[in-house]
C-alpha cells in the first residue's frame, strides 16, 4: 500500500471527527463513537492490527480515561467547596478590586494564573482550574472553555515541572547511534535537550508574547455586546506587557536553569507584576469592558455548572487570603510532588495501579492515582472544609454537585482516548507499516522538501490534536522530526524544538482536553463551538512559529 493512500486512510478519522464537531455541530457524545469506530475499523483491515490488540488499546485508553476524569473531578470539587464556604465570593469581589475589566481579568487569571497552574501540574489541568473559576467570576461558560483551552499553548512545553521535554523529547529521541554521535563532538545527551530547550524557548516568547492579547480579542469578539476586536485591542499595552512579563523570565530560566521552571517563574514573576500594575491603574484603557447582561447572552454559552453564589455575602465568608489560600496549596502541593529532587515524588509515582501485556498483547495500562493533580486537588478540598470552618452537609453537596458533572464527561472520553491509543498503538502491525499518526507526517515530509520547517510545527499540533498531550506528541514524532531534518540537511535541534512547540499548540484543539475542559462547567455537547473558535489561536500559533522556522533554517542557520 502506498504511503499517500496509507496517510489518507489515517487521516480519515480526524476528517470524520472534524466534519461532524465542526461541520454538523455534532454533540462529541454522538461524534466520538463514530470516530472510534471509524478508526478501529481502518486499524484492523488497512494496517491489519489484531482485533485482541484493539480491544487491549481501548482498555489501556480506559486506564487513561479514569486519570483525566480524576483531574476533572478533584478541578470541580474545589470550587464547589470553595462556592459553599463563601470564598468564591470574595475571590470575585478581590478581582473586582484589582480591576472589574473582565480583558484585565483574562491576562490576570486565565493567562497568568493559568500558565503557573500548567507549569506545575501540564495534562490539562489549567483549563480544570481556570474555566470554573472564570465562570464562577461571571464569565459566559462557552468563553471560560476557549480562554481555559488558549491558556494551554505557551506553558505547556515547560508544563508539568517539564515533562513534555524530559519525558516527551528525551524518551522520543535518545537512541545509542545519537549518544555516540554526540560523544563523538564532546558532547553528553543532556547538552543535546538544553540545545533544543533554549530553541523551543525563542520560538514560543516571540510567539506567546501576544497570546494575551490574542486572548482578550478572542473574549471581546465572540463573547462582547458589540462583538468587536476592536475592544480587544483597546487593551494592547497592559496585554503586551502582560505578554512581556511572563515569556522575559521564562526565556531567560529556560536557558539557564532548563526545562523544568520556565513556566511557572514566568508565570509568577508575571503575576506579582502585572496585579501590582493594574492595581496601580497604569496600562489601563479609560473604559471598563464587560459582558452584556445575562438576559442578552446566547443559549449556548451557559453551561450547567451551577456557581450562583448568594447575592448577600455569608457572615463568617473567609478572608481575601483564606479564599485563595486553597489555590496557593494547590500550586505548593503540585509543585512539591513533581520536583524530581525531592523523594515525594518518586513516592506518589510508584504506588501503581498496572495491568501488564494486556490480554497477552505487548500493551500496558497503568496509573498511579496518587501522583495525579486530581489526588491533590481532592486533598486540599478537604483541607478547605476544615480551614474555612464548613459543616458536613456543605461538603456533602460539594461532592454531589462534582460527581454530576462527570458523567457526560465520562461517557465521551471512554470512546475518545482509546481511539487515541488505536491510531499510537497502530505501528505494532505484522507488515511493519508506519503507525496512523507517522505515515501522515512521513506523506507530509516527503512531499514538501525545503519548506519542511514551516511544517514541522503542525506534524507537531496534529500529534498533540490526536493524543490531547505534548507529551506524546513528541514521543511519537520527535525521532521522526529529527530523521528528516537529517535528511534535509537541516539542524535537527531547531527541527525537533519547532516539533515540540507545535505540539503546545496542538492542545488547545485537542478534542478530548475540549471534552475535559467543557465538563469542568457543564457545557457538554458545545465542543464543535469550541473547536471553531480555539482553531484561531492554533493557526496563528503554528503559521507564526512555521516562518519563524523558515528564517532560522535558511537564514540564521
Amino acid at each position: 500500500m502506498s504511503l499517500t493512500v496509507l496517510a489518507f486512510l489515517a487521516f480519515l478519522p480526524i476528517l470524520a471527527a472534524a466534519i461532524m464537531l465542526v461541520g454538523f455541530r455534532m454533540p462529541a457524545k454522538i461524534a466520538m463513537p463514530i470516530v472510534f469506530i471509524v478508526a478501529a475499523i481502518i486499524a484492523y483491515f488497512a494496517w491489519e492490527l489484531p482485533l485482541i490488540d484493539i480491544i487491549a488499546s481501548t482498555i489501556q485508553g480506559w486506564f487513561i480515561t479514569f486519570d483525566i476524569l480524576f483531574i476533572i473531578f478533584g478541578a470541580i470539587l474545589l470550587l464547589n467547596v470553595l462556592k459553599y464556604s463563601g470564598a468564591v465570593e470574595v475571590i470575585r469581589q478581590g478581582f473586582t478590586d484589582i480591576s472589574p475589566d473582565r480583558r484585565v481579568q483574562v491576562v490576570i487569571i486565565a493567562w497568568l494564573f493559568g500558565s503557573f497552574i500548567e507549569g506545575a501540574a501540564g495534562f490539562g489541568t489549567p483549563a480544570a482550574i481556570v474555566a470554573p473559576l472564570l465562570v464562577a467570576l461571571g464569565f459566559p461558560a462557552l468563553a471560560a472553555v476557549m480562554l481555559g483551552m488558549m491558556v494551554q499553548s505557551t506553558a505547556v512545553t515547560f508544563g508539568a515541572v517539564g515533562t513534555p521535554i524530559l519525558v516527551g523529547v528525551r524518551g522520543g529521541l535518545e537512541n545509542p547511534e545519537l549518544t555516540q554521535a554526540l560523544a563523538a563532538q564532546g558532547l553528553t545527551f543532556a547538552d543535546y535537550l538544553q540545545t533544543i530547550t533554549a530553541n523551543v524557548a525563542i520560538f514560543h516568547a516571540l510567539a506567546g508574547v501576544l497570546m494575551p492579547l490574542f486572548m482578550v480579542c478572542m473574549m471581546t469578539r465572540f463573547f462582547g455586546q458589540n462583538r468587536s476586536w476592536k475592544e480587544g485591542l483597546q487593551i494592547f499595552p497592559l496585554a503586551l506587557f502582560g505578554g512581556l512579563a511572563f515569556v522575559i523570565p521564562y526565556y531567560l530560566t529556560a536557558i539557564n536553569l532548563g526545562p523544568e521552571f520556565p513556566s511557572m517563574l514566568g508565570a509568577l514573576t508575571g503575576l506579582a507584576v502585572v496585579t501590582f500594575v493594574a492595581k496601580k491603574g497604569w496600562l489601563l484603557p479609560k473604559s471598563t469592558w464587560d459582558f452584556p447582561p445575562k438576559s442578552d447572552w446566547e443559549k449556548d454559552w451557559f453551561g450547567q455548572l451551577d456557581i450562583k453564589v448568594e447575592e448577600q455575602q455569608r457572615k463568617d465568608a473567609p478572608s481575601l487570603f483564606q479564599s485563595w489560600l486553597p489555590y496557593l496549596l494547590v500550586a505548593i502541593l503540585l509543585v512539591i510532588s513533581r520536583l524530581p529532587q525531592l523523594p515525594i515524588k518518586g513516592f506518589l509515582s510508584g504506588i501503581k495501579f498496572s495491568w501488564t501485556n494486556i490480554l497477552d498483547t505487548q500493551i500496558t495500562g497503568s496509573t498511579a492515582p496518587l501522583y495525579l493533580p486530581g489526588t491533590i486537588l481532592v486533598i486540599v478540598s478537604l483541607l478547605t472544609y476544615l480551614l474555612h470552618k464548613m459543616k458536613g452537609r456543605e461538603l456533602q453537596a460539594a461532592f454531589s454537585d462534582s460527581t454530576k458533572v462527570l458523567l457526560g464527561a465520562g461517557f465521551v472520553l471512554i470512546f475518545t482516548i482509546p481511539m487515541v491509543r488505536i491510531y499510537i498503538n497502530s505501528g505494532m502491525n505484522p507488515n511493519d507499516l508506519p503507525g496512523m499518526p507517522i505515515a501522515m507526517a512521513e506523506w507530509v515530509a516527503s512531499n514538501v522538501g525545503v519548506v519542511y520547517p514551516f511544517f514541522a510545527p503542525s506534524v507537531g499540533a496534529l500529534g498533540a490534536f490526536i493524543a490531547g498531550s505534548n507529551t506524546v506528541s513528541n514521543l511519537m514524532f520527535s525521532l521522526f522530526q529529527f530523521g528528516v531534518a537529517e535528511r534535509l540537511l537541516m539542524s535537527p535541534t531547531i527541527i525537533v524544538a519547532l516539533q515540540a512547540v507545535g505540539a503546545a499548540a496542538g492542545n488547545m484543539i485537542a478534542i478530548h482536553n475540549i471534552v475535559a475542559a467543557s465538563a469542568t462547567v457543564g457545557l457538554l455537547g458545545q465542543e464543535g463551538n469550541v473547536l471553531r473558535k480555539t482553531i484561531i489561536p492554533t493557526l496563528y500559533y503554528v503559521i507564526f512559529v512555521g516562518i519563524m522556522g523558515l528564517i532560522a533554517i535558511h537564514l540564521l542557520h
